[in-house]
């Protein structure tokens, strides 16, 4: 990264990633990359911007699917489901650190702003 600066980072969810959040968005706001990540966690760890499913409903609908497997629905027999809520979360004070300025129209969009 040293030679070939990139203009962003995009970090994809996953157990490696999200146990080092801190040190991903940490990394990124030193370097002044403006990032986005899958899940919201990353932006209260100080990166710019997620957006993703929402894991509040994700869970809820979780929780849903293993009640009915446990009064007795066999698993094949309930239906696959994607997610159909998805989140914008904006950092604007790592935007500000970073020197990123967020189109109002985004801004717009966005269901979180952290500042």
């Amino acid at each position: 990264m040293g030679k070939q600066r990139p203009d962003g980072l995009y970090v994809h969810g996953g157990p490696l990633m999200y146990t080092n959040q801190k040190r991903i968005a940490g990394f990124a706001l030193k370097s002044r990359l403006p990032s986005i990540y899958s899940e919201k966690e990353y932006v209260h760890a100080g990166g710019l911007m997620s957006y993703g499913n929402d894991s509040t409903e994700h869970y809820r609908r979780v929780a849903y699917f293993v009640d009915r497997i446990l009064n007795g629905t066999r698993p094949a027999d309930l239906p696959v489901e994607q997610p159909t809520k998805f989140e914008l979360v904006i950092n604007l004070k790592t935007a500000k650190q970073i020197g990123v300025k967020i189109p109002p129209e985004v801004l717009a969009r966005a269901n979180r702003l952290i500042k």
